[in-house]
């Protein structure tokens, strides 16, 4: 029994090594404050202080990136099609406040070298105490962040959903406007409370 406990072990191991937590992909709508305050984070705070990350930031109100977007939400096991969702490495994210950076963090540390890890804290240290300098000094780091482009294969993939599936991305497009209703109704709620 010992042995096939290991052997589990082994095995579950090699599947989290598999995925590097150092690989950032962004899902996320132009007109969602949320969606903007988690891509700020990211791109003027993580690839800063983590210099051997990779973001993808995928547009979901473009119709090409829709099933790219199902395909997470079923993989994450989100029934919600609130944005942003944001996966690193084999975890899930889904929406962004301020309190969740530290847990971003770890996500993105989880399989890093324990010298990457110091280069991170070395680095963060030096955001805090000039960040403009040192943004200025690593602004290469930037450059990580990249737009997810559907390709023709995927945007023909789509296409035939579509057909097997009328009304679908409607649905989609409509479930995601509600959430984005909803929680803006939420926010001026609270804002006319205080």
């Amino acid at each position: 029994m010992k042995k096939l406990s290991a052997l589990f072990a082994l095995c579950g191991l090699a599947f989290v090594g598999a995925a590097s937590a150092a690989n950032i992909t962004i899902y996320y709508s132009p007109s969602c404050p949320h969606c903007h305050h988690a891509r700020d984070f990211i791109s003027n705070n993580l690839v800063y202080e983590y210099p051997t990350i990779t973001v993808t930031e995928v547009n979901v109100m473009d119709q090409a990136n829709l099933s790219k977007f199902q395909e997470t939400l079923k993989k994450c096991e989100y029934e919600s099609g609130g944005v942003p969702v944001l996966t690193i490495g084999e975890k899930c994210f889904q929406g962004y406040a301020d309190f969740m950076q530290a847990e971003l963090r770890e996500a993105v540390e989880a399989d890093m070298s324990d010298a990457d890890k110091a280069k991170a804290a070395e680095n963060k240290k030096a955001m805090e105490s000039d960040a403009e300098k040192f943004k200025s000094e690593n602004a290469e780091n930037k450059a990580t962040v990249s737009e997810y482009v559907a390709t023709v294969a995927n945007a023909e993939q789509d296409a035939d959903v579509q057909k097997k599936n009328p009304g679908s991305s409607s649905v989609w497009f409509w479930g995601l406007l509600i959430v984005l209703v909803a929680g803006l109704g939420i926010v001026l709620v609270r804002k006319d409370k205080k």
